[in-house]
């Protein structure tokens, strides 16, 4: 006899399910889960969101709770572009172009440190990684390189047609938040509400050390895992004065 509670019997159930099934696999609804252990949805419920919140499935609208794949991780200290980050993990990227024009944006040109009338590519775009939707991009760039415009955004690098463009970016900068995704943003990364998105506001300067780009990107919190690392503070070097 197990004598775990219920939704622990469920959740190992349900972790054996997914190794079987692997990646892309749909677990059984709450209901059949339920009926199968003799337990409330709810019960059944509890189960399937620890799953969830320990990134092992995502739950669709219309289609269930999907095994996915194991968190993407990207590397502190080296800026890969989209592109290149999906091409190093053996994955195909593509892009669903939302908006790409050239026109006045007081607040992307303030993040650029130009005039607010400056003229200011902007460029919306949701990045998929062999066809699975990961992030919800936003990019600002000066005017002058409207010509990207002129490039593939959907199966081709920007930061490719920047380099075409002569500028060649050196550094990057940014902060990380977390927040829930709104309606269009789950609608758009094909997200179950109340869906995490990790924030990444990101400004890159070219080699003259002028602000090349400014991205805002909402990546699916289940899908990625941002690798961090930093030095210990040791007795030895404690500048604190304490």
């Amino acid at each position: 006899m197990n004598d775990a509670p219920k939704f622990r019997q469920i959740e190992d159930w349900l972790r054996s399910e997914c190794v079987r099934l692997g990646t892309g696999g749909v677990l059984p609804s709450e209901t059949e889960v339920a009926d199968r252990f003799q337990a409330s949805r709810m019960t059944a419920r509890r189960a399937f969101n620890i799953l969830a919140g320990d990134g092992l499935i995502e739950r669709r609208r219309r289609v269930g709770s999907i095994v996915l794949p194991r968190p993407l991780h990207r590397e502190e200290a080296v800026l890969h572009s989209f592109t290149d980050e999906m091409r190093r993990r053996g994955m195909t990227a593509s892009s669903r172009v939302l908006s790409a024009q050239v026109g006045v944006d007081p607040e992307a040109a303030a993040r650029l440190t130009l005039d607010p009338s400056a003229w200011v590519v902007t460029i919306r775009r949701v990045r998929c990684g062999d066809g699975t939707p990961l992030a919800l991009e936003t990019t600002a760039l000066p005017g002058e390189y409207a010509a990207v415009l002129d490039a593939d955004l959907e199966h081709g690098s920007l930061h490719a047609a920047l380099a075409a463009l002569g500028r060649r970016m050196v550094r990057a900068t940014g902060f990380v938040t977390a927040r829930l995704a709104d309606p269009d943003e789950a609608r758009l990364l094909d997200l179950t509400p109340p869906a995490a998105l990790l924030m990444e506001t990101r400004l890159i300067n070219d080699a003259e050390g002028r602000h090349v780009e400014s991205t805002q990107t909402a990546y699916a919190g289940s899908r990625w895992v941002l690798d961090t690392g930093a030095f210990v503070q040791g007795p030895d070097n404690d500048i604190s004065g304490s």
